[in-house]
C-alpha cells in the first residue's frame, strides 16, 4: 500500500474513504456497519474530498456548496480522529448523514441540496457525541487539508484514477476497490454474504471490475421525496 501513516488505534479490517457529501459513499457506509454489527470487524475511517478531487472541474454551484461543506466536515473530522480516535469519526459521519441524506424536499436538486445543507449543525453533532465544543473551529482550519489531500490522493493510489467515493480497503490484503455502490439496504441476514463476495473478489489479484450503469434510485428522502 501508500506510505499513509496508520490509524493509531488500528490496524483495521477494512478502511473507509468517505465524503460526507457523496449519496453512493453514505449508501455503502451504512451497508459496512451492518456488516460491523454482524461480525465485529473493525473500520478504519479516512477522507476523500470532492471539493479537492474537483477543485479543476467547472462544476455546477448546487455540486460545489455540498463539497465545501463536506470539506469543512472532514476538517472536524481531522481534528477529532487527531484528539480522540477513530471511532468518534464514525459517530460524526453517522450524524452528518443521518441529517443530511434523511429530510425531505421539493424542486430540482439545487434546491433539495440546500435543504439538506441547512440541515446540517456542526456544533450539534460534536455535542452529540459527547466531544468539546472548541472542535467545530476546525472546520475553518486549512491546516487540516494536508492530511485530508495525503488521505485523498491515497485512496486514488491504491484503486486507481478516474473513481469516485467511496473507496474501501481490505487492510489484510492490501487491495481497494471503489465502491460497492448501491441503492439501498440489503437484508442484515445478506449483508454479511454481500461483504463476503465482494471481499473474495477483491482479493484476487486478478480482478479489477464490475460493473453495470442501469441501477435504482438511491433509496434516501433527499433525493426521491
Amino acid at each position: 500500500m501508500d506510505e499513509l501513516a496508520p490509524l493509531a488505534d488500528g490496524p483495521h479490517d477494512l478502511e473507509f474513504f468517505f465524503d460526507a457529501g457523496c449519496p453512493f459513499a453514505w449508501m455503502t457506509s451504512r451497508w459496512v456497519v451492518q456488516v460491523v454489527e454482524a461480525t465485529g470487524i473493525s473500520v478504519g475511517w479516512r477522507f476523500i474530498s470532492l471539493k479537492m478531487i474537483n477543485e479543476d472541474s467547472d462544476l455546477p454551484e448546487s455540486y460545489k456548496a455540498p463539497q465545501v461543506q463536506g470539506l469543512r466536515f472532514h476538517r472536524i473530522c481531522a481534528a477529532t480522529r487527531d484528539r480522540f480516535g477513530n471511532d468518534a469519526v464514525g459517530q460524526l459521519y453517522t450524524a452528518y448523514g443521518s441529517a443530511f441524506w434523511y429530510q425531505t424536499a421539493l424542486g430540482g436538486y439545487a434546491e433539495r441540496m440546500e435543504v439538506a445543507r441547512a440541515a446540517i449543525d456542526f456544533a450539534a453533532f460534536i455535542d452529540g457525541a459527547g466531544l468539546p465544543a472548541d472542535l467545530v473551529d476546525a472546520a475553518d482550519d486549512d491546516s487540516w487539508d494536508v492530511v485530508i489531500r495525503a488521505e485523498s490522493d491515497a485512496a486514488f493510489g491504491r484503486a486507481g484514477p478516474d473513481l469516485g467515493t467511496p473507496i474501501i480497503t481490505f487492510v489484510g490484503s492490501g487491495r481497494s476497490i471503489f465502491g460497492p455502490v448501491i441503492s439501498s439496504l440489503p437484508d442484515p441476514g445478506k449483508a454479511v454474504e454481500i461483504y463476503e463476495a465482494v471481499k473474495l473478489l477483491v482479493d484476487w489479484d486478478s480482478f479489477s471490475e464490475l460493473k453495470r450503469t442501469e441501477r435504482a434510485h438511491l433509496d434516501l428522502p433527499i433525493l426521491t421525496s
